[in-house]
């Protein structure tokens, strides 16, 4: 650059350098790509989902059960009582863990359908006459209020069972999704569901 009077005038004077075609006022030298790391918006939008997928990953190889503790189901004296639903993949089995009682665990395998119903009593069928203990439907079956149940129809063997549980306003649409989501069945929507 030539300056005044013949004065020769050098970018670097002045504290500032050509970068690219443009001037690189703040650290007063050049930067070519191949010298270090640049934090451009492209190499930080990679790194975030890099991270992104990492942690996907991760909480998806731990949500392989979904468990859900505000249900009640019968006992053997047809009283309803509180239990923990659980859909487990690695049983490949729904298990219901009443807080006193047997557990019962029913194979995905085995079941053939699911009936949910928002209703003041759930509808008996001639299976779950059957195959529920002695008093075991009548109680749990009649209940006063609206209550969201659900219904597992199942086989073990040759004989079709059924296993009836009421699920809490919180939770059904959950545990709705959760037996889509683990069992590939959706499940049968029973009465007018659409007033609740």
């Amino acid at each position: 650059m030539e300056g005044l009077a013949g004065v020769s005038l050098q970018p670097s004077a002045v504290g500032c350098q050509l970068h690219g075609g443009k001037l690189d006022r703040q650290y007063g030298r050049s930067s070519t790509r191949g010298e270090g790391f640049r934090y451009t918006f492209n190499t930080v939008k990679r790194i975030i989902l890099l991270l992104l997928v990492t942690l996907s990953v991760i909480i998806l190889s731990f949500a392989e059960d979904a468990s859900f503790s505000r249900i009640d189901v019968p006992d053997s004296k047809g009283r309803q009582i509180k239990a923990v639903l659980t859909f487990s993949d690695a049983h490949q089995a729904v298990e219901v863990e009443p807080v006193k009682g047997p557990t019962v665990s029913i194979p995905y395998a085995e079941i053939y359908k699911f009936a949910y119903e928002y209703t003041k009593r759930h509808r008996v069928n001639e299976e779950s006459i059957f195959s529920a203990a002695i008093g075991v439907g009548a109680v749990v079956m009649l209940t006063k209020s609206k209550s969201h149940w659900l219904e597992i129809d199942y086989r073990e063997g040759d004989v079709p069972k059924s296993f009836v549980l009421r699920m809490d306003k919180r939770d059904y649409i959950h545990i709705l999704d959760a037996v889509k989501d683990h069992t590939g069945k959706d499940a049968e929507v029973l009465g007018n569901a659409d007033k609740r």
